[in-house]
């Protein structure tokens, strides 16, 4: 299994579609909301649909989307409470509350809901038509509560719905995090068996080919792509250069993405990355502030976490703390975090009692860092 005790920022997530649609000041800022949430700036979205919320505009449109954003944001109960007031609005039609029940059970999912999640996961099914992203979606839920047969069934419609690589990937991700890893490598194989007709299929084809740790293939395919102008190819190469321990050419290839990208934070990342894989942790923390300069939502969330671990390999552990305790303001239910939170606490403990122990205490920081930051969302995961 691959080891994501750093974030990366690149992931495949639930994702539904958004649901548009918004006169007077009240309509700005609901549709300046709506652009913030397909921005990624979750922050000032639901700071948006809160004001729409508030002066009684699309309430049911506006409750979804402050869901959406909290779910994004990591505070899932907000999201729930948020979700549940928007199906109780006697205006939500039914295309709306569809949505809004698989976003909750979304939220209901990461919160360790389960049973709440497949509860309306049923009532998905009952009452209205599935569809691929509500049978990954209960695949999801039902791989969560261990009824892998269930899991199987609807992971298997959600892929017959939505033969893509990015689906591939999704279920595949699924079982990884649950030690099944070769329970999804079927469906990355089945997503090979397409024949790559743009520059695109080339780069979801390496992104399979990554997966299953088949660099030479991966980079094969990425180059193609990246010959071809896909930027997002150029990110892959250095992932995969990261996994061959080859940080030169990583580097290399981040340097490029952000050179080329118009979202240079990713690569930025990948810098820092390279940087505490080398131990040059003070580049690893002035390549992560280049990159919170233009980071929002899930790369700002992934950002954050890796400044922490860099100050922990830096066995600074009164900062890892901070940043600790600053990321779980923004992030209250990241349990990764928690722990981290908890652990750095015996160390600075630790430090004050007797700071001749420092050098001791730190190796061992270092060593449960690398069991613990187990973190991927990048994934998303955010």
């Amino acid at each position: 299994m691959k080891n994501k005790r750093i974030v990366w920022m690149l992931t495949a997530g639930l994702t539904f579609g958004m649901l548009t649609g918004c006169g007077g000041e009240e309509k700005k800022t609901y549709d300046q909301a709506c652009a913030d949430l397909a921005q990624g700036s979750y922050d000032y979205a639901l700071q948006g649909y809160q004001s729409s919320i508030t002066a009684g505009y699309k309430t049911a449109e506006a409750y979804r989307g402050a869901g959406i954003a909290n779910i994004h944001l990591g505070n899932y109960q907000d999201a729930i409470d948020s979700l549940t007031n928007g199906l109780n609005d006697e205006k939500a039609g039914k295309a709306l509350k569809k949505d809004m029940l698989a976003y909750r059970a979304t939220a209901e999912l990461k919160s360790g809901l389960n049973d709440a999640a497949m509860a309306d996961c049923q009532t998905l099914a009952e009452s209205y038509s599935m569809d691929a992203e509500t049978y990954y979606l209960t695949g999801c839920v039902a791989l969560a509560m261990d009824s892998y047969d269930e899991a199987s069934s609807n992971f298997t419609e959600a892929y017959g719905e939505d033969a893509t690589y990015d689906r591939a990937i999704q279920i595949y991700e699924a079982y990884l995090e649950k030690d099944m890893e070769a329970d999804g490598t079927r469906y990355l194989e089945a997503a090979l068996t397409k024949t790559a007709d743009n520059a695109q299929d080339h780069c979801d084809r390496g992104r399979v080919y990554y997966y299953m740790s088949d660099y030479d293939n991966a980079q094969k395919e990425l180059q193609e792509a990246a010959d071809d102008g896909n930027t997002e190819a150029v990110l892959l190469q250095g992932m995969v250069y990261m996994e061959q321990k080859d940080t030169a050419s990583a580097r290399k290839k981040f340097e490029e993405y952000v050179s080329r990208a118009e979202d240079s934070a990713r690569g930025f990342n990948g810098l820092a990355l390279c940087d505490i894989e080398d131990g040059d942790y003070d580049s690893a923390l002035s390549n992560i502030s280049s990159a919170l300069t233009f980071a929002e939502g899930e790369e700002l969330k992934s950002l954050l976490f890796n400044e922490m671990t860099v100050y922990e390999k830096k066995l600074d552990f009164a900062t890892a703390k901070q940043k600790a305790e600053e990321y779980l303001e923004l992030y209250p239910d990241d349990k990764t975090m928690k722990k981290e939170l908890a652990f750095l606490k015996t160390r600075v403990t630790g430090q004050n009692e007797n700071s001749g122990a420092e050098t001791t205490a730190g190796d061992t920081a270092a060593d449960s860092s690398t069991a613990d930051n187990t973190n991927t969302n990048s994934s998303e995961e955010q």
